[in-house]
C-alpha cells in the first residue's frame, strides 16, 4: 500500500514500527543489514517441488476430471483430459522432439524455475481443447518463457496477437469481436497459455500467486490475429523486423482492458492525460480508427508515438509503433 499515499503516510511507515513485529522498522533494517548471516541465511533451503508423474494411474472419467481441478491443475473450467492417445495426436502438428525442453517458467521470483518439454506442452494444449494446428503457434508462446499472470498485487491481465499466414491457416479471428469469445482458434491458444502458467509456472492462489483481485483476462488472455489484410499500416511483425511471409506471436502485459471513443492522436493523448497514473498503453484499432489516424496526417504508427510521448509529458512513455 504505497502508491497514491501521502508523502506522510510514506514517511510514518519508514520510521514507524513493524506492525507485525512491534519493533521500529528501520532498527529491523539496520539489524537485518550488519549482522553476521545464520547458518540457515548463508545455506537456505530451496523448495523444490516433487516431480509429477508422466502417467497417472486409469481411474473414472469423473475421478479423473475431480483429480486434475483438486489438485490445481485447471483454471477451475472442465478440461479435454490428456490421455496418451490424444497427447500422440497433438504432437503431430509439430515435428519437435516430444522430450526437447522448450523453456523454463516461473510466477514469482521467489520459487525454482520450472522446466518443460514439447509433450508437456502439447498436454496443456489437448487440456484446452486445442488440435494440433494450434499446436506451433502454443509452442511458439511457451517458448516465449513468459507466463501469462505473473505474481503481482497489481492483477495483470496479458494479450496474444499473432501475425502472419498461420493466422488464415488455423482459421483465428483477425476481424469483428476478435477480442470477444467467438472463435475457437483464439479460445484455445490463449487458454492454452493459462493453463501453461499453472501448471508450468506453478501458480497457486496466496503461495505463489499474490495477485489480491485477479483478472478475467486471464481466461482467455485477449488472443487475436491481427487484421493485416485491412490496414493502413505495416503489419506488427513487420515493424518489428520480420518478413510479411514469417508468423509470430508478439505478447504484450498489462492491467485491463478499455474501449474508448478515440478517432484522432489528439483523441488518443487527450485519454492518455485523463486516465493518469503510471505505466504505458497498447492501443487496438480497428481499420476505420486507423485510417482516420492516417488522415489526421501521420504516416506511421512511429510518429504516431513519438508525437503522443513528446505531448504527454510522462517519464513512463517511450515511442513503440
Amino acid at each position: 500500500p504505497v502508491a497514491w499515499v501521502s508523502q506522510e503516510t510514506l514517511h510514518n511507515y519508514v520510521w514507524g514500527d513493524d506492525p507485525v513485529t512491534g519493533v521500529p522498522l528501520m532498527k529491523e533494517i539496520v539489524k537485518a543489514l550488519t549482522n553476521p548471516l545464520s547458518g540457515a541465511e548463508k545455506n537456505p533451503v530451496i523448495p523444490k517441488r516433487e516431480n509429477r508423474p508422466r502417467l497417472l494411474e486409469p481411474d473414472t472419467e469423473t475421478n479423473l476430471h475431480r483429480f486434475f481441478l483438486e489438485n490445481g491443475w485447471t483454471e477451475g473450467l472442465p478440461i479435454i483430459l490428456p490421455t496418451e492417445e490424444r497427447v500422440a495426436e497433438m504432437l503431430t502438428g509439430t515435428d519437435h522432439d516430444p522430450q526437447e525442453e522448450v523453456g523454463m517458467m516461473t510466477v514469482t521470483t521467489h520459487e525454482e524455475m520450472n522446466s518443460y518439454t514439447v509433450e508437456k506442452v502439447a498436454v496443456c494444449a489437448v487440456m484446452a481443447g486445442a488440435r494440433p494446428e494450434h499446436l506451433p503457434v502454443i509452442l511458439a508462446i511457451a517458448e516465449t518463457k513468459h507466463p501469462n499472470m505473473p505474481s503481482s498485487t497489481g492483477s495483470y491481465g496479458s494479450m496474444v496477437m499473432v501475425n502472419g499466414p498461420v493466422r488464415n491457416s488455423i482459421g483465428m479471428n483477425c476481424g469483428g469481436a476478435a477480442l470477444g469469445p467467438f472463435n475457437y482458434s483464439n479460445a484455445v491458444i490463449g487458454r492454452a497459455w493459462t493453463l501453461m502458467t499453472i501448471n508450468f509456472g506453478d501458480a497457486r492462489v496466496g503461495d505463489t500467486f499474490m495477485a489480491t483481485i485477479g483478472n478475467g483476462l486471464s481466461f482467455t488472455n485477449q488472443c487475436c490475429g491481427e487484421n493485416e489484410e485491412r490496414s493502413v499500416f505495416e503489419p506488427f511483425h513487420v515493424r518489428k523486423g520480420y518478413k510479411p511471409e514469417e508468423s509470430t506471436v508478439s505478447i504484450f502485459r498489462g492491467w485491463n482492458a478499455m474501449t474508448l471513443g478515440m478517432g484522432t492522436g489528439q483523441g488518443i493523448l487527450d485519454r492518455i492525460k485523463a486516465m493518469g497514473g503510471m505505466g504505458t498503453y497498447t492501443f487496438i484499432l480497428d481499420p476505420l480508427a486507423a485510417m482516420a489516424i492516417k488522415n489526421d496526417g501521420y504516416r506511421t504508427l512511429e510518429e504516431l508515438s513519438e508525437w503522443i510521448c513528446a505531448k504527454a509529458g510522462s517519464p513512463w512513455l517511450k515511442p513503440e509503433g
